[in-house]
């Protein structure tokens, strides 16, 4: 219940600051049950839960230094240490990504990289 009261006030957070936020209607329907219940069980290492497949974004990123960057909406931005996710492997392949805006700003609230283990 917890989860579901984050997700549903991350949801309410963006419709406030008129972002246009994901949801599933449907599209992720051939998605493999696996698949989608890795995203719905992704946490970050503070306890929040990332959400769903569809709040999450399969994403390209580069290692500079010892920290992620992945692109979002055109720029490259560092992922804060507090979203890396490293201990809840990762079935895509690829790197996920989840963000909201917020004031303006975007937030990057989880990241997994593409070889997390």
């Amino acid at each position: 219940m917890h989860r579901l009261a984050l997700c549903v006030w991350l949801a309410a957070t963006m419709a406030q600051t008129s972002a246009a936020f994901a949801f599933d209607n449907g599209q992720y329907d051939h998605v493999p049950p696996d698949i989608r219940a890795w995203f719905k069980s992704v946490i970050a290492p503070n306890g929040v839960p990332c959400c769903d497949i569809s709040d999450g974004h399969r994403t390209d990123y580069d290692v500079r230094g010892s920290t992620y960057w992945v692109p979002i909406e055109g720029q490259w931005m560092a992922v804060p240490e507090r979203a890396i996710i490293r201990d809840r492997g990762n079935p895509v392949g690829q790197a996920v990504v989840w963000y909201v805006h917020h004031r303006g700003a975007i937030i990057i609230s989880c990241f997994v990289p593409a070889d997390a283990v």
